[in-house]
């Protein structure tokens, strides 16, 4: 762990995750047009944004052991060449089973990225500073879908869907070069055997301990609502506010992260932060209850959702001191958080069609309180340890 923070280097890995959630969003953001490019694939189609998600599922754990026994750096660098070289050949638009293929080679690289960039960070900053870091890491999807909609949908618009690819290649190869020159590798001993006996042993591992397990546990109940509240909200807010509204949300998510999540963190732990988040949040819930659609009312939950996305990253250093255990945590964030995002969506809609919207905030308002119980429920488990020991 570092006594300074490397701000340019942290700022450069930032950067990095950028590129890594543009391997969702870049597919997110142009899907209404790939039908046009693939007229025959029908529901096919749907695969070219979740296999990236699907992979991450499977994979996520064993990310973080591959990830600590390759070594950081070289699975940073590796990860980001691999995605630029993937994306490349993605633009000359290939057949659908060749881009499916190409997608799931991009989920392997997409998970090098999300399990080494944050352990890397989390290294590289003073533990004065690593509120404000890894709560800059957790913007990365936000802010990348959010540049995207702003700047890659005119370059679709001017230049074609292929350009678009190009772009997000050309920023990953950036990155790796600059992370290439000045970044020194992390030389930290793994942990776990790279074997299948090793890798499911590791899984097992992580969800024993209280304090690796612990931000994916809670994460996974921010992921199953995020999505598919951004989904399922907009026919709810009034037509002259919604396209506002919507924009604003991650905006306001972001936002609050880094002012008032940072300074919190600064008094309180990341766990109780997370907690108070969610308590928020069922807060803004019941106030949408009352209110549908109301503009301040959604804000507010953004807001919420923000502490939450924050400090969960923040909770991986703070629980755990070795890169070996941070970089199994994030492996378990970043599988539990592509179970949420992938089973959120589908479930929530059904408790729509089922039970209206009361349904859908109620159900919500259960997800998050299971995200304060889990968390008090692993704190506990941690105390019992402490008090062994």
């Amino acid at each position: 762990m570092s006594d300074r923070t490397s701000f340019p280097l942290v700022f450069a890995l930032w950067g990095a995750g950028l590129g890594a959630a543009g391997q969702y969003a870049k597919i997110s953001v142009i899907f209404d047009r790939l039908p046009a490019v693939y007229p025959d694939a029908g529901a096919a189609l749907g695969f070219t944004v979740s296999l990236v998600g699907f992979l991450g599922i499977l994979l996520g754990v064993a990310a973080g052991l591959v990830v600590a026994r390759i070594r950081y750096r070289r699975a940073m660098l590796w990860g980001l060449w691999a995605g630029a070289l993937l994306s490349l050949y993605q633009a000359t638009l290939p057949s659908l089973p060749l881009m499916l293929l190409s997608r799931a080679l991009e989920g392997v690289s997409h998970l090098a990225l999300v399990v080494a960039a944050p352990t890397l960070i989390a290294q590289l900053s003073a533990e004065r500073h690593r509120g404000f870091t890894l709560t800059l890491w957790s913007t990365f999807f936000s802010v990348a879908f959010t540049l995207l909609v702003a700047l890659g949908l005119p370059l679709v618009d001017a230049m074609g869907v292929p350009a678009l690819f190009v772009a997000h290649a050309i920023w990953l190869a950036v990155f790796a070069v600059i992370l290439g020159l000045f970044l020194r590798p992390l030389e930290v001993p793994p942990d776990g055997a790279l074997s299948l006996r090793g890798i499911l042993r590791n899984h097992a591992a992580i969800y024993r301990s209280p304090s690796i397990a612990a931000p994916g546990a809670g994460w996974i109940f921010y992921t199953f609502c995020f999505l598919a509240i951004l989904t399922v909200l907009p026919p709810y807010i009034a037509p002259e506010w919604r396209a506002w509204v919507m924009g604003a949300m991650p905006l306001a998510s972001i936002a609050v992260s880094l002012t008032l999540g940072v300074f919190a963190l600064r008094f309180i732990s990341a766990v109780m932060l997370v907690q108070i988040g969610f308590t928020l949040c069922i807060a803004a819930l019941l106030w949408l209850w009352v209110a549908p659609g109301l503009p301040a009312a959604c804000l507010a939950l953004a807001g919420a959702l923000g502490l939450v996305q924050g400090a969960s990253f923040a909770a991986v250093p703070q629980l755990n001191e070795t890169a070996a255990h941070q970089s199994q945590a994030y492996g378990g964030l970043a599988q539990t958080g592509n179970l949420g995002n992938t089973l959120g969506t589908p479930v929530l809609l059904a408790v729509l069609g089922i039970a209206g919207f009361p349904g859908l905030v109620w159900t919500c308002i259960a997800v998050f309180g299971c995200g304060i119980a889990i968390h008090a429920w692993m704190a506990a488990r941690r105390r019992t340890d402490t008090i062994r020991q």
